[in-house]
């Protein structure tokens, strides 16, 4: 084990340390390297390589597609995100968990099978702070490897794309053979209220596919109550209230699995103010006529550059998808935002149809894009304005 030696054992640095402190370094050292060969695990790609990390979070094998995410911060944020149902994410950013655990700035509840890591934080300095990341993720099951080289890893999924992977303690004989378990769907099971904060202006239906927290927060702070149905809700139910304007929400997975609620967005285009965001942004498309395909590496982070078609404005947009529209085959759609990095569809006005969506999250994004530009158009189609 002691084959390896600290850079400051030997050469300039020996001279020029005192021996006290070399002394100290080094038993600091050779604990923590027995720490990592006691928590030794490895992350298996499907293409054969191996990374050896360490264990945190809670123990087990798990299996999943990996992405990455370029956000800096918002880890809490991530780990609570249904569009991550059932992968295993990536920060690109090197140190996690500085300002530990709080409850407060979770999504909803936990949905990423596994957690890659540079470094975790063992020791988080904030005034909210609850606890550490280690700690949380071991309590809400949340499998993670840490100490491994996330710069490589992401190059390797810049290139070759999204893929199988599994976290596991002994690694398979044939990765090439990972078996992923389906994309679990998220949302509420039952219907539930949202009240609008102060005095209520608009009474919204929102079809739930995996919406988060600040999406609804965000709606009720401009004095709209909303509905949550459960994402099997038809037509006929959500109409059944009355709503002004039905929103679909993000959620995870291949839009085009969605059959049911896409046959449901199509029996509402014309009968009321539409606005999809995330995987309904996908949906509308698809009941529009118009076809996806997945994304080599997707979009996911909260530093997206998105341009208007028909204006003056970029917006810094927070994103995590790994499909999109294609603009060409969109029949009644015209695109309304596009991506500045790659050029894809960022958002669709339908004409006509009193229908409009982004593919980012209104809630997430710049205050401009947010306030100004997504969910001021809502209130507009509520009362009586046409795109």
């Amino acid at each position: 084990m002691q084959s390896r030696r600290p850079f400051w054992a030997d050469g300039f640095l020996a001279g020029l340390l005192p021996a006290s402190v070399r002394q100290q370094a080094t038993e600091k050292y050779w604990m923590r390297e027995r720490k990592l060969a006691v928590e030794k695990t490895y992350l298996v790609l499907e293409n054969g390589e191996v990374y050896e990390g360490r264990r945190f979070g809670a123990t087990g094998e798990i299996s999943g597609e990996l992405v990455f995410t370029t956000g800096m911060g918002g880890y809490l944020e991530t780990l609570t995100d249904p569009a991550y149902a059932g992968q295993i994410v990536m920060q690109t950013f090197p140190l996690i968990g500085i300002y530990g655990a709080i409850s407060q700035d979770t999504e909803s509840g936990v949905h990423p099978a596994g957690y890659v890591v540079r470094h975790v934080c063992d020791a988080p300095s904030n005034f909210r702070c609850e606890e550490t990341l280690d700690a949380w993720m071991k309590r809400e099951g949340i499998v993670g490897i840490c100490e491994l080289d996330t710069r490589e890893l992401t190059r390797v999924v810049r290139e070759h794309g999204t893929m199988h992977a599994m976290i596991t303690d002994t690694p398979p004989a044939d990765p090439g053979k990972i078996t992923v378990p389906a994309v679990p769907r998220a949302g509420c099971r039952e219907a539930y209220t949202v009240p609008a904060a102060g005095t209520c202006r608009h009474r919204i239906a929102l079809l739930d596919c995996g919406v988060m927290r600040s999406e609804l927060a965000a709606l009720a702070a401009l004095g709209c109550e909303v509905t949550v149905l459960p994402a099997e809700t038809g037509a006929a139910g959500i109409l059944q209230s009355k709503p002004e304007a039905v929103v679909l929400s993000g959620g995870p997975g291949d839009p085009a699995d969605y059959t049911d609620q896409i046959v449901t967005v199509k029996e509402l285009f014309g009968k009321v103010p539409l606005f999809g965001f995330g995987l309904g942004h996908q949906l509308m498309a698809l009941a529009d006529g118009a076809k996806t395909e997945k994304m080599k590496q997707g979009h996911r982070g909260s530093n997206q550059p998105v341009r208007e078609v028909n204006g003056t404005r970029t917006y810094i947009t927070a994103q995590n998808h790994g499909y999109t529209v294609l603009p060409d085959t969109l029949r009644t759609g015209k695109v309304s935002y596009v991506n500045v990095t790659d050029g894809t569809c960022e958002g669709v006005d339908y004409p006509g149809r009193c229908a409009f969506s982004v593919q980012f999250s209104p809630a997430l994004c710049t205050e401009s894009a947010r306030a100004g530009a997504i969910f001021d158009r809502l209130i507009a189609l509520m009362e009586g304005g046409t795109l």
